[in-house]
């Protein structure tokens, strides 16, 4: 039974360089691995446990103890006796010394029952738990969204450097090849080593870029290995029937009002303003009274005895209970200002948890409207990069015929090949950037989740 549950582990967090690897599998290789969603749930956790603790305060506190004692006694008794000869009245005075052995064993035990019957702060302190536990809530939604969201940004941000490097990988190839034409007319005179230098000046340029771009790749891996634990393979790609799909609702104020109504962030930064003001309450709680009722009993048994040289004398064993009911009320008087500053501590909080509101209402908007922007802007920048990458191929084979002719020279080749390669980079991030706009959108709305990543994941050949 255990091997079936580790073998696909395995397979799931080493088997990636296999086969190509789909955004999905990313995603659920980071749900298991990834230490800030790790983080956020225990985050949760701890702060659900503040409101049973807050609630407890307000429940009856039973409480007892016991105690039990022995002790052993060893001393010495004087007595003196006066007497009055009748005849003479002399006064004579006896002394005598009694030795004694006392031996006592006391058991003490009581139990102490207290119940609030009022105490603003405490009922305070249990609503504020509730509302931060509202909170703990919404922020693990948001993390999960998070997730999505860097997820899908490392998984992009590979694709995109891979383009790159293949993109400058080409370029080098061509140039080289070009390069060697260059000096193989040069050598028969047909052209000026002016070209031979200017293809060689391109052919050291793109060994450069191809070796920043081989950088940018293992940065990118590397980023989502900080949150999935293991590098990535061979990933995805969306094809080139990639689905251009409008937002819905098409106005944009539409999706800043569901943004402002819905986002996870903006969400716990309102439910952080109800914190603070319950907080103020609290702290306020200070300048009143508190009622409670106490109900006690205590029970006191000793066993005691003695005895001396003159004989043993009668045990003194005694049994006390003490058994009462009252009613407890505090009233504050002066505790030397630290009530009164802990309230202006709360008020400031307070204004700082308004402010903070704003600042995430505003940054909200801010997001939500770029996003929808990007996604506009992002397909009419696919739609016309895929038309530049035809047109560039285009004018890549006119140029190169023209070369061979004698019309066109290296450089105008060698710019009609940067110009197709940086059309097809283009292209390829274009429809990232495009994918991630939408999954931005959607997490600005708060709407985003699971069956989002899905459905891009669909997209992927």
């Amino acid at each position: 039974m255990r091997k079936a549950v580790i073998v696909p582990f395995l397979f799931l967090t080493f088997g990636l360089g296999a086969k190509s690897a789909s955004l999905i599998e990313i995603y659920q290789l980071a749900t298991i691995n990834d230490p800030f969603i790790k983080e956020a749930l225990a985050n949760k956790e701890a702060i659900i446990e503040s409101k049973p603790q807050a609630r407890s305060l307000i429940l009856p506190q039973l409480s007892s103890s016991a105690t039990f004692s022995d002790s052993d006694v060893n001393g010495q008794s004087t007595f003196q006796q006066k007497f009055i000869n009748p005849i003479t009245g002399d006064e004579t005075v006896l002394t005598s010394n009694t030795d004694f052995i006392q031996e006592s064993e006391t058991l003490q035990w009581d139990i102490t029952l207290r119940q609030t019957i009022f105490d603003y702060g405490v009922w305070m302190n249990l609503r504020k738990a509730n509302k931060t536990v509202a909170q703990a809530e919404v922020d693990y939604l948001a993390a999960e969204q998070d997730l999505i969201i860097r997820v899908a940004s490392a998984y992009f941000n590979i694709l995109a450097a891979e383009d790159t490097l293949e993109a400058e990988q080409a370029a080098r190839q061509s140039i080289e090849k070009q390069l060697d034409q260059a000096q193989k007319r040069f050598e028969v005179g047909l052209i000026a080593i002016t070209d031979v230098q200017e293809a060689q000046a391109a052919y050291d340029q793109s060994i450069a870029n191809e070796i920043i771009a081989k950088r940018s790749l293992a940065t990118a891996k590397e980023s989502l290995r900080s949150i999935t634990d293991s590098y990535p393979g061979k990933l995805k790609k969306p094809g080139n029937d990639l689905p251009l799909i409008m937002p819905n609702p098409q106005r944009e104020n539409d999706w800043v009002d569901t943004s402002l109504e819905q986002n996870l962030s903006l969400m716990s930064a309102e439910v952080g303003v109800e914190i603070a003001k319950s907080e103020i309450k609290i702290q306020r709680s200070g300048h009143l009274p508190t009622i409670g009722v106490q109900a006690a009993r205590r029970d006191t048994d000793t066993d005691s005895f003695r005895s001396d040289s003159g004989g043993a004398l009668s045990p003194a064993d005694s049994e006390n209970v003490n058994e009462g009911v009252g009613i407890q009320m505090t009233l504050p008087l002066y505790s030397g200002g630290q009530v009164r500053s802990r309230v202006k501590q709360a008020v400031a909080r307070h204004r700082a948890s308004k402010e903070k509101l704003e600042r995430v209402a505003r940054e909200t908007t801010k997001v939500a409207r770029d996003s929808y922007l990007g996604v506009i802007s992002g397909i009419a920048t696919v739609k016309a990069l895929q038309q530049s990458v035809m047109s560039s191929a285009t004018a890549l084979q006119a140029t190169e015929a023209g070369y061979e002719v004698g019309t066109r020279t290296t450089v105008d080749v060698l710019d009609a090949r940067r110009r197709l390669f940086s059309a097809q980079k283009n292209l390829a991030i274009s429809k990232y950037d495009y994918i991630l706009n939408i999954l931005r959108l959607k997490q600005a709305a708060g709407t985003l989740n699971v069956q989002d990543l899905e459905q891009i994941n669909g997209w992927l050949m």
